[in-house]
Order: C-alpha cells, then sequence, then structure tokens
C-alpha cells in the first residue's frame, strides 16, 4: 500500500507536467504571428498582470509595444487595440470581419443559459441581426422623440427626490439610489409600460442588485476560468453565485413579462418596446430574442447612464466653476422661473451637450468594450488576423489618445467647441456599437439640464473623481466612482417649488 502511494504522487505530478507542456505548445502556436506579446507565465499569461486595471495596464503597454499588440489570457491570444487610428481601422473598415462575440464559460454558459444575452453580447448570427433590427427601430431617432414624454415624467421625479431626499439642500445626498432609480424606472417603461416610483421599492433593489452582481460575471478579466479551463474542474463558489444570479434575474423578468402580458389580454398596457414587438404580426422574434431585447434595455442604459452621471455629479462638486458656466447658458435660454426647462429640448444648450460628451469621454464607464471576435479573416499592417480571433477595443485608451487631444487627461467640455467632430469611443465603434446612444445622450442632457438649472451641488469634504484613483472597484465591467455625499442646494426653492406642484406627475 505505502509503495502505490509512492507511485500515485509521482505520478499525478508527471501528469500535470505533461498537460502543462501539451497545453503551453497548444498555446504558443496559438499566437498571432507578426504581433508584439508582452512577457507571459506559464498556464495564466498575462492575466496575473491585468487583475487590477487592464485598460490602463492596455494602455501603458501600447507606448512600448505600439498601438496593436497581443496579450495571452490563459489559454487564448487576444488582440488589443488602444489608439483612435487603429480602431478605425480594424472596426470600422473591417466592421463585418469584427461583428461577433466570443462566448465566455462564465457569462455564456452559467449566467445566461436561461433567459438568453444581451443583444450586445451575443454571437453574429441571423438570430442577432433580427435582434439588432428590432433593437434599432426602437431606439433611433424618430422613436427617440416619441419617449419625450417617459424622459420628462423620470427627469421630473428625480428633481423632486433630490430636493425632498437632500431635503432643500440641509442633507448629505449619496447620490447613486437616485440616478439609478431615473435610469432603471425608464428602462422599464421603455420596455414594459411599468415605473419604479421609488428607490425603496423592493423590485428596485432587487433589479440594481443583481444587475451589478451579473455585472461581474461579464468582466472581461476577473473571471479566470474563462481562460483557464482547468479551473472549471474545481468547485468554486463562482459556479454558484453565477446560477444564484440568473436565477434571481430569471424570476423578475418573468414577472414583468407576465404582468405585462396581463394588460395586453385586459387591453390597459401603457405603448412600450415589448408590447409593440409582440403585437406586431410581421415579427419574426421568438422568446429568447424577445428577452435579449428586454435584457438589453434593462441592463445597457441602466449600466452607462447611473455610472457616467455619478462621476460626473461627484465632478461637478467639486469643480463650481463648471457648474456656473452651465448654469449661466441655461440662463441665457430658460428664464429663473423655469427650472424645469423644456423636455421636448434637443440639446439646444451647446455647453451641457458638451459637459455630457465630456462625462462620457473622460471617465469612459466601459473601458474595455464587450470583446469582439472575428468571424472573417483580414490583415492588418500586413498580418493576418484569422477566424476566431478575440480583439479587445480599448476604450479608454482611444478616449484618452494623444493623437486626438492635447490635454487627454484634464476634464475641460470646452474641447468639444474646439473640436466638435472628434470621435467618442464610450458606446463602442463599427457594427456593434451600442444601439441606444442617441437615447442614452438625450436622456443624459435633459437630466443635467434640468438638475443644473435646479441645484448647486455643493461637497463638505474631498470627492476622489480621478478616473484612475476614485474607482470603486477596477476589475468591474462598468467603472464607478467610490462612495461619496453632496449637498443639492436649490437656487431658487420657492420657484422649484411651484415648478414641480404644477407638472403633472
Amino acid at each position: 500500500m505505502a509503495d502505490n502511494t509512492k507511485l500515485i504522487l509521482p505520478s499525478i505530478l508527471l501528469l500535470f507536467v505533461v498537460y502543462v507542456v501539451i497545453y503551453e505548445v497548444i498555446c504558443w502556436r496559438r499566437l498571432l504571428p507578426g504581433f508584439p506579446l508582452p512577457p507571459a507565465l506559464p498556464l495564466i499569461g498575462n492575466l496575473h498582470q491585468l487583475q487590477s486595471n487592464a485598460a490602463e495596464q492596455h494602455r501603458k503597454w501600447a507606448r512600448k509595444y505600439g498601438p496593436v499588440f497581443q496579450v495571452r489570457m490563459g489559454n487564448l491570444p487576444v488582440l488589443v487595440i488602444n489608439s483612435a487610428a487603429t480602431a478605425k481601422i480594424v472596426f470600422s473598415h473591417n466592421s463585418q470581419a469584427t461583428a461577433s462575440r466570443p462566448e465566455l464559460y462564465t457569462f455564456h454558459k452559467l449566467v445566461s443559459n436561461t433567459a438568453g444575452t444581451t443583444i450586445g453580447s451575443a454571437p453574429y448570427n441571423e438570430s442577432l441581426i433580427r435582434r439588432r433590427k428590432g433593437a434599432s427601430s426602437a431606439l433611433n431617432r424618430p422613436a427617440v422623440e416619441t419617449y419625450v414624454p417617459h424622459l420628462d415624467l423620470e427627469t421630473k421625479d428625480f428633481i423632486k427626490d433630490i430636493l425632498e431626499f437632500g431635503e432643500s439642500g440641509h442633507r448629505l445626498v449619496n447620490p447613486v439610489p437616485l440616478v439609478q432609480r431615473l435610469s432603471l424606472s425608464l428602462s422599464l417603461t421603455l420596455n414594459w409600460g411599468t415605473r419604479i416610483t421609488s428607490h425603496k421599492d423592493g423590485l428596485f433593489q432587487e433589479i440594481t442588485h443583481v444587475e451589478e452582481e451579473i455585472n461581474r460575471f461579464r468582466s472581461t478579466t476577473d473571471n479566470l476560468q474563462d481562460y483557464i479551463p482547468l479551473l472549471r474542474l474545481v468547485p468554486f463558489s463562482f459556479r454558484n453565485k453565477a446560477v444564484e444570479y440568473r436565477q434571481r434575474r430569471d424570476r423578475y423578468l418573468h414577472k414583468l413579462n407576465r404582468e405585462l402580458d396581463d394588460r395586453i389580454r385586459n387591453g390597459t398596457h401603457e405603448p412600450c418596446i415589448q408590447a409593440n414587438v409582440i403585437l406586431d404580426k410581421e415579427t419574426k422574434l421568438d422568446n429568447i430574442e424577445l428577452t435579449s431585447i428586454s435584457l438589453t434595455m434593462l441592463s445597457g442604459g441602466f449600466e452607462t447612464f447611473s455610472a457616467v452621471a455619478t462621476w460626473a455629479i461627484g465632478l461637478l462638486a467639486t469643480r463650481l466653476d463648471i457648474q456656473q458656466k452651465a448654469y449661466d447658458e441655461i440662463r441665457g435660454i430658460y428664464a429663473a422661473e423655469n427650472p424645469l426647462c423644456d423636455a421636448k429640448d434637443d440639446q439646444k444648450c451647446k455647453y451641457i451637450v458638451a459637459l455630457v460628451r465630456e462625462s462620457l469621454r473622460y471617465f469612459t464607464v466601459l473601458r474595455l468594450s464587450l470583446p469582439r471576435v472575428t468571424n472573417k479573416e483580414f490583415t492588418y499592417d500586413g498580418n493576418l488576423i484569422p477566424v476566431g480571433t478575440m480583439v479587445f477595443l480599448n476604450s479608454w485608451a482611444c478616449n484618452m489618445d494623444p493623437d486626438l487631444w492635447i490635454d487627454p487627461e484634464v476634464f475641460r467640455p470646452e474641447r468639444w467647441f474646439e473640436q466638435p467632430s472628434q470621435p467618442i469611443f464610450t458606446f463602442g465603434v463599427g457594427y456593434r456599437m451600442c444601439a441606444g446612444s442617441l437615447l442614452a445622450y438625450r436622456e443624459l442632457y435633459l437630466t443635467f439640464l434640468r438638475m443644473l438649472a435646479s441645484f448647486e451641488i455643493q461637497s463638505d469634504g474631498p470627492i476622489n473623481v480621478d478616473p484612475l484613483r476614485g474607482v470603486n472597484e477596477l476589475t468591474s465591467l462598468v467603472s464607478v466612482p467610490k462612495k461619496y455625499h453632496v449637498r443639492f442646494v436649490p437656487r431658487n426653492e420657492r420657484i422649484l417649488v411651484a415648478a414641480l406642484e404644477a407638472a403633472s406627475f
């Protein structure tokens, strides 16, 4: 027996060594000829260097290896694009070749195997084409115009929440739940025709918690089992957590769909995207595809809007000069007696437009865009990029590209007056660019317009709004700031209260 034990341990060690050797041979054969590679370790490749802030690490490597290089994510080579010029070549000039998404183990196999994926994370196929067409028709400019009454209602409710919850500037406020309620209620209204009227609502708390946790499973670097298959054999808790949050998301999706079905049957439903698709006899979408659009509306807009608005509020509290410039321009268009401005205002206040664009650029809340995978081969700089190659767009590096801006690391809305045609990469580029960008711009504009017309945002202490040092969790898919509190001081409380009382809710 002792002799057998002595033989078992060396045998296991030998098998592991053989496995590693074969694994490494396969990994090195997969590498892309002609593209630089930072030094990598066996089994994990460059993952150990990308665990804290992958987008910034890629940006640093780009200074040494050039704007296009490859990294080893465990057993997979990944091409990383780090400049505006190369992003245009890879994702715009080769849009059809970079139109697909990889299917990653944690998010696609564990989290999404019942309700399906969002449009943004789905692989390229005929089903995706149908879903994108459906979403595009619901998110184009004419469609966004029809959503103005919803934007009007939700942003007025946001102003009312700020005034009441902040006790007219006498109470310090964590703006996150107020911003999230605004964003989530708009998403639910547009897609299911139902609202969230309070950030204390149980459904609000469940959805925000679950969506934030699911975002962790969408991280491009934090789920090691996506890139090291051996880890999938170990009973880590990630598997149980993924299944738990998938089940919790399924429950509230089922609830929202069931309640909408009941309203449709009773003839009491409000016009919304989901009902329009269900009632359209020409629609060719099945239930999974319909749910995919719902998930896209729920998670996509909720994530980006909430993160950008939270960063911007914190920054504005530290930059009274920017607030004053914005307020002066608003007063040049709207009288002080009209703090709610006009919901139909399609971005007339140019400084607010610039403030929105600069917030999207400077904070780049989705710093590594969701990964692509090539579905056609093409060449870059004479080097072949074969089918099945994973590609990362480093939106953070592109938005901070010194070839675009002389001072990219400075928050300065005025840059958008000086160079109004410069690209912005927060919503991606090419075929898989976010379809909801027009709605996001309109929502952010009206929110900033009404908020700054109604309140001066003040801070009692320092707020870290540095986009690198102020991030709450560096491995998260969406970058959000560390927790802070501000005061929303009414510019004229009497006028604001009267305007809210006169408004319809």
